[in-house]
């Protein structure tokens, strides 16, 4: 069995073209075993009761944005090795240092092909 085929994932965000983008990206990267959510915390209550390997998350949302759900997910014992791949339109250095320091993985840009976000998810991973 290949890591593609055995890796969970959830992917967090607010905007449902978003969601779809990613998921577009997952489906063509051969990656069928994910879940989406549409906001940090319940992302973050779902993820302490049933763990998976990586997090896509943007990092834009209302109320619990990418960097506070990753600091959650750190401070967790249950959740605090799940990868962590940040997604956002207009990455900054502070937010990549803030990242950082939180153990963030990756971090991707928008707009993505399906061929960026495999690299990305291969750099958290290993090769699909």
């Amino acid at each position: 069995m290949s890591l593609k085929d055995s890796l969970r994932l959830m992917v967090v965000d607010d905007m449902s073209t978003s969601r779809g983008l990613i998921t577009q990206a997952l489906d063509w990267i051969g990656i069928r075993h994910y879940e989406t959510c549409n906001e940090g915390a319940t992302a973050l209550r779902t993820l302490a009761a049933n763990p998976v390997h990586l997090v896509i998350s943007d990092y834009n949302m209302p109320g619990m944005d990418g960097l506070a759900l990753l600091e959650g997910l750190r401070s967790n014992k249950s959740t605090q090795r799940i990868g962590f791949i940040l997604v956002s339109g207009r990455m900054d250095a502070a937010m990549v240092q803030k990242g950082k320091k939180l153990a963030m993985n990756n971090y991707i840009e928008k707009p993505f092909t399906p061929e960026t976000m495999k690299a990305c998810i291969e750099r958290v991973t290993g090769p699909l």
